[in-house]
């Protein structure tokens, strides 16, 4: 591997999957990189904690997009299977509701459709079809363009569509929402509710978020994969990626701020006063906290504000070593009630715990075998909450209240799970809002509700030159697989500034195993 000497010195500020990977495409080009966490781990939102005596994932735990990781670990000469153990799932959810029915989606769209065949007749297998295919469209238009490409403006976003792209588009309606789209499709309430979660993905409500979101169908069929170890080994796999390129990770380094000269970034203030200077910072950390003056004043102009109103779901998770009967669990579960609707009008237009809520269930020591596990296995169930960590604590009772309609909607759908309180940890919003500050408990940045939304999220370069931004508050969005692609597109941005006297050259993310 050939390095290009230089003396530009970039700090990164954040050890989330972004951090990591723009630490290790800047240091394979020959930069000198420090990464600084402020965790005495790095991984961000890829975070474990103990149950029971067990390590359980109480973070992300779906593994998709393979391509990004194939064309990350590739830049550097390597193979992603030699540094990752990954296992294709062939069930990708099993699905049920309280008041009956049950639902399988599998990796192959055409078992999937003979599920639904079943589940709800013909016609709705059909529909299905159709709704898989023009999600295949949307994201073969969307993903050269957006995904892969830094934050396009709604002018150049048309003009690299294409005429094709934008046909593909406009044939959604240009002002569709999810929840709209997913009518057009299907009959089935149960499977508009189904395919609506996908806006949950990205923390959003299917009432007001695009329906280009039909677009998580796709990727899905694409593949859905385990990492044996947890997801905890996506990120410990990453910081082996950059500390081999050269970077230098340092952990329990909290930077108090971002410091300025003469109208760019020059270095990073720590706690305890120790100053690193830099040439270049890339953020990887909530944006607000910017915006919001957690980093200092002088790089409070590098985004713009968004009010708590604005902000994407937070949770309610409780990490359980629990004994389970009476259903058969695989690795994804979901639970759904009867009040869709009233799920997110709750959380988005009351800020309240949902009164009928959707339950997430992992059951981390199952993959696509729903054989009973009788001494005991590892869960992490999850309900949608508001992003008020910052704002209010939460009521005992409302905790309560929240886990007893949980619990009870899994009975309903045959699950019994019996765990000593002992053997649970919780996690709300406010102890997402003192993990990730200025979030107040959002785990997707801000919520991407209408058709601008695609435009609003920060781009890699900021208004301040020298600072650049990666994470899932940030273009193209949350999730493990896009966070990466943020620090790819920090780091890419990044160099072309380096290379170039012009601060609006284009960068673009190629290669990898993309399958349109």
């Amino acid at each position: 591997m050939t390095r290009r000497p230089t003396h530009h010195r970039v700090v990164v500020v954040g050890g989330g999957v972004g951090g990591l990977a723009a630490a290790a495409d800047l240091a394979r080009q020959g930069l000198e990189v420090t990464l600084l966490e402020r965790a005495a781990t790095v991984g961000g939102k890829l975070r474990q904690v103990t149950a029971g005596g067990l390590p359980i994932d109480a973070g992300p735990t779906v593994f998709t997009m393979r391509w990004v990781f194939e064309g990350l670990f590739g830049a550097a000469g390597l193979r992603l299977e030699d540094e990752l153990r990954l296992e294709p799932v062939g069930i990708l959810a099993r699905h049920a509701w309280g008041d009956g029915g049950r639902l399988d989606l599998h990796a192959d769209p055409e078992r999937s459709a003979e599920a639904i065949g079943a589940f709800a007749g013909p016609a709705e297998a059909r529909r299905y079809r159709a709704f898989c295919a023009q999600a295949r469209e949307v994201y073969a238009a969307l993903e050269g363009p957006y995904i892969r490409s830094q934050r396009p403006s709604l002018v150049g976003m048309m003009a690299d569509l294409g005429l094709r792209g934008s046909v593909v588009l406009a044939g959604l309606g240009p002002f569709s929402d999810l929840w709209s789209a997913l009518a057009k499709h299907f009959h089935d309430p149960r499977l508009q509710q189904l395919f609506g979660r996908y806006a949950t993905y990205c923390g959003s409500s299917p009432f007001a978020a695009p329906s280009t979101l039909m677009l998580v169908a796709h990727v899905e069929t694409q593949g859905v994969w385990t990492v044996r170890g947890g997801m905890v080994e996506v990120g410990r796999a990453l910081t082996r990626l950059a500390e081999r390129a050269g970077a230098r990770i340092r952990t329990s380094a909290h930077v108090e701020a971002i410091e300025m000269q003469q109208g760019r970034v020059c270095g990073v203030r720590l706690a305890g006063g120790e100053t690193l200077p830099a040439d270049s910072v890339v953020f990887n950390g909530e944006s607000q906290a910017l915006a919001r003056g957690l980093l200092g004043a002088g790089v409070q102009a590098a985004v713009d504000r968004i009010e708590p109103q604005q902000r994407s779901l937070s949770a309610m998770t409780w990490c359980m070593h629990a004994r389970t009967s009476g259903f058969p669990l695989v690795h994804h579960n979901v639970f759904f009630d009867d009040d869709y609707r009233r799920e997110f009008s709750d959380i988005f237009s009351r800020g309240s715990l949902p009164g009928k809520a959707t339950v997430y269930l992992c059951a981390q020591d199952r993959h696509d075998d729903d054989a009973p596990i009788g001494a005991g296995e590892r869960l992490l169930a999850l309900v949608n909450a508001p992003a008020m960590g910052d704002l209010r604590d939460l009521d005992p009772e409302e905790i309560d209240q929240c886990l007893s309609n949980a619990m009870n909607l899994m009975r309903r759908c045959g699950l019994q799970v019996d765990c000593e309180p002992s053997h649970s940890v919780l996690t709300g919003p406010p102890g997402f809002e003192a993990l990730f500050p200025a979030t107040g408990g959002a785990l997707y940045g801000e919520a991407c509700h209408g058709w601008m939304a695609s435009f609003r999220r920060p781009a890699s370069a900021t208004r301040i030159p020298g600072l650049y931004l990666a994470g899932g508050s940030v273009h193209p969005g949350p999730g493990v697989p896009m966070a990466t692609l943020s620090g790819r597109l920090a780091a890419a941005t990044l160099m072309a500034h380096l290379g170039s006297t012009s601060r609006s050259a284009k960068v673009h993310i190629s290669g990898g195993m993309s399958t349109p």
